[in-house]
């Protein structure tokens, strides 16, 4: 069976992409043998990746490493292709692509990467991008979450032919319903009649959480009793607090930091609000809409393809504090449509967003990827 090394950089616990490659070894359908190589700080103290592998029967590869660059990771990483022997190196992030790039110089290999997203730019991100685009423009295929990254990717210099949109998928019998409202706050201990707006992600300036919560703000002064849910940890989280207490919202938002119960937590929330300012394929949507969720979110990359507004859920103009405000409340103030959305939102999520349908896609680049390249060698 042939092997594929995953190449990720990863710091604290992730996001959307962990979860997308720690489920894959169980979707693959025995095609091939996933191993996953995560470059990681060395003394991260919230890195739990390898008991979350372990959990998901998946293996992983640990390598800490000190510094931007340690040339220790570039021997362990030699070290494991010597061992594994992949067919195939799949990298996911600006360094992984450039050290999949090389790896697969020193040992003959194809190499493949999946963009998942990028951020706000500026600084540092702008030199990374640039040595992003170096890589991209040799990799043997580019597998893009949005169309937006498509494009992205082919500007960059990647030819067309060898560009690939899959979507971001989930595990709909995982993300399945099985409790209302109330039997999920009661399991987590919380108020039953309280109404709820809930977030998930990181605390990071893209999520642009600072607008929603001035939007709950803005509702509970035009005396919408509300409350605000935001799950994720990152680095924004003093000026979130800060912001906070600024608006006296002390009492109205939490700030759940990580959390592992994301399921509970969803069924448990009136309205899921997605206030993104920049995104790829967003996870949290599709997780929220696969729960029956209603969601609100910005108008941003794929969003509007996974969204039809105002059938599946209800979209906003990204930093639109105002239309945020007034689509939160329409939704909060009209259950029939609430009802509706979420029912639409999951029927999307089984016909379109399906996780086994996604790797079957990515086993067949795999597929056509060796194939072509053990007939041209």
């Amino acid at each position: 069976m042939p092997t594929v090394l995953h190449l990720r950089t990863v710091t604290g616990r992730g996001g959307g992409p962990e979860k997308t490659l720690l489920a894959s070894p169980r979707f693959i359908d025995g095609a091939y043998q996933l191993r996953l190589a995560y470059v990681r700080p060395v003394h991260d103290p919230l890195y739990d990746m390898p008991a979350r592998a372990a959990k998901a029967g998946a293996t992983l590869i640990d390598i800490p490493e000190r510094g931007g660059i340690d040339p220790r990771t570039w021997r362990r990483l030699v070290k494991e292709v010597k061992q594994c022997r992949p067919a195939l190196l799949h990298a996911h992030d600006y360094k992984t692509n450039v050290l999949g790039v090389l790896l697969a110089r020193r040992f003959n290999l194809p190499v493949i990467t999946t963009l998942h997203g990028y951020g706000l730019g500026g600084g540092r991100l702008n030199w990374y991008y640039r040595i992003e685009r170096w890589a991209l423009r040799r990799m043997d295929r580019v597998i893009t979450v949005s169309e937006e990254l498509r494009r992205y990717a082919i500007k960059s210099g990647v030819r067309e032919d060898r560009c690939l949109l899959v979507e971001n998928a989930i595990d709909t019998d995982e993300y399945v319903r099985t409790m209302d409202r109330a039997q999920a706050r009661a399991r987590l201990g919380m108020e039953p009649h309280a109404t709820v707006i809930g977030a998930v992600g990181r605390l990071c300036a893209e999520k642009a959480f600072c607008n929603l919560i001035r939007a709950v703000r803005d509702l509970c002064a035009s005396k919408t009793d509300v409350e605000l849910w935001i799950v994720g940890e990152g680095e924004e989280r003093p000026k979130l607090e800060r912001l906070i207490r600024d608006l006296g919202c002390e009492q109205k938002v939490r700030l759940l930091g990580y959390r592992a119960d994301t399921i509970d937590l969803y069924q448990a929330m009136d309205v899921f609000a997605l206030s993104s300012v920049t995104e790829a394929s967003p996870n949290v949507v599709l997780e929220a809409m696969a729960l029956e969720v209603p969601v609100v979110a910005t108008r941003v990359a794929s969003v509007p393809q996974i969204i039809e507004d105002g059938v599946s859920g209800l979209l906003v103009d990204r930093n639109d504090v105002a239309g945020l405000t007034r689509a939160l409340a329409m939704l909060l103030s009209d259950r029939d449509l609430r009802t509706r959305l979420a029912a639409t939102g999951r029927r999307t999520i089984e016909n379109h967003y399906s996780f086994a349908v996604r790797m079957q896609k990515i086993s067949r680049i795999y597929d056509e990827l060796l194939g072509r390249l053990c007939t041209s060698r």
